[in-house]
């Protein structure tokens, strides 16, 4: 029995030539609802949507709930499970794909490769980002409170690291003490209590999938500690979400065997101008003294 990873790398492998013919909307939806974390009660909504899509993809969340007798909650946590933002997200994705299925509709556009259709699928990560931030109030105080925190720590374990070198990366460049931790354990217990007692008062944990367990370990220490949490991940629902003072949920691109991060990245960047907006005479300050010391030490190449 493959494992999920295994699966997808058997379904995403790249084929050349002209793209085939596009994918029923049963095999689409099957796609986009193809994680094994899915429980048995989520594996119903999936199954009535995907047997009965062209009422269900206009169904207000409530109906939806009835007619698959489970709560409006579950049919919210459903959304966020299999990469929306919340049900009014989904709802928008499978009425595009009913609308292609009906007799006279709009056909969908050719979704094209494997490679092609990996990128469609972040395309719809940064939509949903982008209604997100039609009210950037979280971003702004968030940002707020990062950039008043001395030290600022940022935590990011196995395939989260990435994100949180990036963002620890650029945050030196305008906050004077950011710590970055990236193995768990005792030795992230450690960084983060020794944060606390140099007068840190937050933590930016990422948590990309699979989830690190270690994560919510290290997370629940920061919270204990009396540090608050802001949490990058792409559940806004769960144990992490649970512990976390505020939380970032975006989707990830799981087309192929290895997730990308179009919508994370961009978060991060989101997060990063907040900070700047925070303190912006801190800011141009410690741009200005680096660019000095970048042209004295010749860092960087000539354009």
């Amino acid at each position: 029995m493959p494992s999920p990873q295994q699966a997808r790398a058997q379904a995403s492998a790249i084929t050349s030539g002209e793209a085939g013919e596009e994918a029923s909307p049963a095999s689409q939806l099957r796609t986009l609802f193809d994680r094994p974390r899915l429980s048995p009660g989520q594996r119903r909504i999936a199954r009535y949507l995907i047997e009965h899509l062209t009422e269900a993809a206009f169904l207000s969340i409530t109906d939806l709930a009835e007619r698959v007798g489970v709560s409006q909650p579950s049919v919210t946590r459903f959304a966020s499970v299999v990469g929306f933002s919340g049900y009014p997200a989904l709802r928008e994705r499978l009425q595009a794909i009913a609308l292609g299925a009906l007799p006279g509709g709009p056909a969908e556009e050719n979704r094209g490769n494997e490679l092609q259709a990996a990128v469609d699928a972040e395309v719809g990560n940064l939509e949903n980002l982008r209604r997100d931030f039609a009210d950037p109030g979280r971003v702004l105080g968030t940002g707020r409170g990062l950039a008043a925190s001395a030290p600022l720590t940022v935590l990011g374990l196995r395939i989260s690291v990435s994100l949180a070198e990036y963002f620890a990366y650029a945050a030196r460049r305008i906050h004077p003490d950011v710590r970055l931790v990236t193995r768990g354990g005792s030795v992230a217990y450690d960084a983060l209590l020794q944060s606390r007692e140099a007068g840190g008062t937050w933590v930016l944990a990422f948590s990309m999938p699979r989830h690190a367990r270690e994560t919510l370990t290290a997370v629940r220490v920061a919270r204990g500690a009396g540090l608050k949490v802001a949490l990058v991940t792409d559940l806004a629902l769960g144990p992490l979400a649970d512990e976390a003072d505020v939380t970032f949920a975006t989707g990830t691109g799981s087309r192929l065997v290895f997730d990308s991060y179009a919508a994370p990245g961009v978060l991060c960047a989101a997060l990063l101008q907040a900070m700047t907006d925070a303190d912006p005479e801190r800011t141009q300050a410690r741009l200005d003294e680096y660019e000095q010391v970048a042209d004295q030490y010749r860092f960087f190449l000539g354009d």
